[in-house]
């Protein structure tokens, strides 16, 4: 399952730059469509999260604080993309996305279920 979950944040996380890219060149109807392949990732990203921490005999605190940062990282990606379509500022989002982010995966590393580079 780890393994699944990590391919779904990467695949996310590549699909989020993509569209990005796309509405910065000002393609509204691709962006539409890879927006909403991005929103199903999201959801694959969060269901593998669930059942990653669901499997864990012993959940600690620090499990809860890696699920909540990865909730945080995935509307921070949603927040970028959709205040971008409306023309609004996007700065303190992409500062949050960024912190987020780092968080998340340091600690997804850190925890027992991923991988011990740590």
């Amino acid at each position: 399952m780890t393994h699944m979950h990590i391919t779904a944040w990467v695949l996310g996380i590549i699909i989020f730059f993509v569209a990005y890219q796309m509405h910065r060149a000002g393609k509204a109807t691709q962006l539409k469509i890879v927006h909403m392949i991005l929103r199903m990732i999201y959801v694959l990203i969060i269901l593998t999260g669930i059942l990653l921490l669901t499997s864990v005999s012993s959940l600690s605190l620090e499990y809860i604080i890696k699920a909540v940062v990865g909730l945080w990282t995935v509307g921070m990606m949603e927040m970028i993309l959709v205040r971008g379509k409306k023309n609004k500022p996007t700065r303190v989002f992409w500062i949050q996305f960024g912190v987020a982010a780092v968080l998340s995966i340091l600690l997804g590393l850190r925890l027992p279920l991923g991988f011990q580079i740590f």
